[in-house]
C-alpha cells in the first residue's frame, strides 16, 4: 500500500493546480493570439467566474456577451452537428440522451424516434391531450374558488405532467389528483435550484477531462434508478402483452435499457417542464397586459361558440391571436435562453480570416438573439403583434429561435405547441389571471437552473368568471 508524506502530498497538489493554471490560460488566450476581440478570460474561470460564483446565470451572461460582441458570433450552423456536452453513460446512464449524444447516434435514433412526433401522431393523441386539459379545467376551477395566490409553474408542471405520461409513455402519472405522484416528485427534484449543481455543471463546462477523471454525477442515483426501472418496467409490459412498434430503420449500436431510459427520461422532462414553462410565462404577461388578456379570451371564446364548445385539432391552429401571444411568450421567456454547438470539422467563418478548430464548442445566446433590439425594439415590452405576418417577414429567420433551428432542432416542439396552447386555452376561458402583493416584476432568474426559471416561482390570482 502506498503511502505519502505531507511533503509529497503538498508537491502534487501544487503540480496539478499548475497544470491546470497554464492548461487553462493556453486553452483561454486562444482568440487573442487569433487577434479576435473579446471579453478577457481568467485563468480557470475564463469570463465565467460570476457565474462560477452564482452571482449571475450562465443565460444573462451570454446575453452580456451577445449585446457587447455580437458581430463575431457564428451565423452558418451546418458545420456544428454536435452540441458539445458531456456524455458519461458509464457513471451517468441517463446523460446519454438525444439532446446530448454524438452525431453517429443522434442522428440513428432521431430517425428511429421523428415518427413519433408527426402531426398524424398528434393527432391521434389529441384526445388524450383533451382528457389531460379537461382535469385541469376542473382543478384550476377548484383552486380558483379558494381565492388564494396561486403559484403557475407547479399546477401546470402537474398538468404538463399527466399530459406526456397519457400521450407519450401511455401511463397515468395521476399528477393533478395525488400530491404523492411518483414522476412529478420526480420532476421537482430534477428541477429543484441547487447550489451543488450549479458547481458540478460549471465543472463540467470548464474542465470536462477532470470532471469525467473524478466520474461525477449529474443525475443522482435516486433519479437514474427510478427511471432506468420504470423504463424495464414498461418495456416488460409491452413484450407480455406483445405492444412492439415495427420500425425498419438499422442502427449500428445496442440499444440498452440505459439508453432507452435516457430517452424516456430526457422527453419527460423536456415534455413536462417546457410546456409548464411557457404556460407560467404567458399568464405572467397576460396577467401585466389586461388588454391581450381580454383580447385573447374573446378569440378563444368565439372558437368555442363555433365548435359547440369543445374545440377539434385544427382548431387551435386556426387560434391567430393565440399564436402571437405564444410567440411572443417564448421570445421574451425562451425555454433554453443558450444553445450549445461544437465544431466537428475546421471551419473558417465566411469573409473573415477567423478559423475554428474541429472540436471547438460555441455558445449560441438565443436570449440575447430575442433582445437585440435590431430585432425586437422595446424589447421589454410584451407585444404579440411582433408575430403578424408582415413583421416576422422583415427580420432574419435566426433572430427567433425558441427551439433551435436546423437539423437538430427540439424533436417534440410540435406537440408542446399543442400542450402550450390548451393549457392556456382551459385557464382563460374561466378565468380572468391578475397580479398579487407575491408577483414580483421583474422577476429574478434562478442562477442554478439550466433554463429561464424565476426565483420563487409566478404567483398570480385567479378568479373565476362564472
Amino acid at each position: 500500500m502506498w503511502k505519502f508524506t505531507f511533503i509529497e502530498i503538498v508537491i502534487s497538489c501544487v503540480t496539478i493546480l499548475t497544470v491546470l493554471y497554464y492548461y487553462s490560460v493556453t486553452k483561454h488566450s486562444y482568440w487573442r493570439r487569433k487577434n479576435v476581440a473579446g471579453p478577457k478570460p481568467l485563468p480557470i474561470f475564463g469570463n465565467f467566474l460570476d457565474v462560477v460564483f452564482m452571482k449571475t446565470s450562465l443565460a444573462e451572461k451570454l446575453c452580456d456577451f451577445y449585446q457587447v460582441w455580437k458581430h463575431f458570433f457564428v451565423k452558418d450552423f451546418t458545420t456544428f452537428t454536435d452540441r458539445g456536452l458531456l456524455v458519461n453513460e458509464g457513471v451517468d446512464p441517463l446523460s446519454q440522451h438525444l439532446f446530448a449524444i454524438d452525431s453517429h447516434r443522434w442522428r440513428r435514433l432521431r430517425n428511429k424516434l421523428s415518427p413519433v412526433f408527426t402531426s398524424g401522431k398528434l393527432k391521434q393523441m389529441y384526445h388524450l391531450l383533451c382528457e389531460c386539459a379537461d382535469h385541469f379545467e376542473k382543478y384550476v376551477i377548484d383552486l380558483a374558488a379558494k381565492g388564494d395566490p396561486i403559484e403557475c409553474k407547479e399546477i401546470t408542471a402537474k398538468f404538463t405532467t399527466d399530459v406526456i405520461g397519457s400521450c407519450a409513455f401511455g401511463i397515468n402519472m395521476n399528477a393533478l389528483t395525488s400530491e404523492d405522484s411518483e414522476f412529478r416528485n420526480m420532476g421537482r427534484k430534477v428541477f429543484a435550484p441547487s447550489f451543488k449543481d450549479g458547481v458540478v455543471r460549471t465543472i463540467r463546462e470548464s474542465l470536462p477531462v477532470l470532471f469525467k477523471f473524478l466520474k461525477i454525477r449529474m443525475i443522482s442515483r435516486e433519479i437514474t434508478a427510478f427511471f432506468v426501472n420504470s423504463t424495464a418496467e414498461t418495456i416488460s409490459y409491452r413484450m407480455k402483452h406483445d405492444i412492439v412498434r415495427k420500425n425498419s430503420d438499422q442502427i449500428d449500436f445496442e440499444l440498452t435499457d440505459e439508453l432507452i431510459a435516457a430517452q424516456f427520461f430526457v422527453f419527460f422532462f423536456a415534455g413536462s417542464a417546457t410546456p409548464a414553462t411557457a404556460i407560467s410565462f404567458a399568464l405572467y404577461e397576460l396577467a401585466q397586459n389586461e388588454g391581450i388578456q381580454d383580447k385573447l379570451r374573446d378569440e378563444i371564446q368565439e372558437a368555442l361558440k363555433a365548435h359547440n364548445g369543445s374545440l377539434p385539432f385544427k382548431a387551435i391552429k386556426d387560434l391567430k391571436y393565440l399564436d402571437k401571444v405564444f410567440q411572443e411568450t417564448l421570445r421574451k421567456h425562451p425555454p433554453v435562453p443558450f444553445l450549445t454547438r461544437r465544431c466537428v470539422n475546421d471551419y473558417t467563418i465566411p469573409d473573415t480570416t477567423v478559423h475554428i478548430p474541429s472540436g471547438t464548442k460555441i455558445f449560441v445566446p438565443v436570449l440575447g438573439l430575442h433582445y437585440d433590439p435590431q430585432y425586437f425594439p422595446d424589447a421589454e415590452v410584451f407585444d404579440p403583434e411582433r408575430f403578424a405576418a408582415e413583421a416576422v417577414q422583415k427580420r432574419p429567420a435566426m433572430a427567433y429561435l425558441p427551439f433551435g433551428d436546423g437539423p437538430r432542432n427540439c424533436i417534440g416542439a410540435r406537440f408542446a405547441i399543442y400542450q402550450t396552447k390548451m393549457g392556456i386555452i382551459n385557464i382563460l376561458k374561466n378565468c380572468k389571471v391578475s397580479i398579487c402583493s407575491k408577483t414580483k416584476i421583474p422577476y429574478e432568474i434562478e442562477r442554478t437552473t439550466f433554463g429561464l426559471a424565476p426565483v420563487g416561482g409566478i404567483y398570480l390570482n385567479f378568479t373565476n368568471l362564472s
